[in-house]
């Protein structure tokens, strides 16, 4: 395996990067994403494929448009 990512615990669950090695195995677009669940002594798994480009740009053009914003509240802390 080329890559290996590390479980970023969230409220759902883990998020975890899936390797190009396995979403091209699991017939999955590469870019995919797997969310772990925990539940009952059992780990269920749900994969969801990468944001569209329409997306990704969309939220670069509102990160530019409210740079500063962010900034400032970077700034200022939660």
């Amino acid at each position: 395996m080329s890559s290996t990512t590390i479980p970023q615990k969230t409220v759902l669950g883990w998020v975890v990067d899936v390797p190009n090695e396995i979403a091209q195995e699991l017939g999955v677009p590469e870019g995919s994403i797997a969310i772990i669940h925990a539940k009952d002594g059992r780990l269920d798994l749900e994969i969801l494929p990468p944001p569209p480009n329409e997306l990704n740009e969309s939220v670069r053009q509102t990160y530019e448009q409210f740079k500063e914003a962010f900034d400032e509240m970077k700034r200022l802390g939660d």
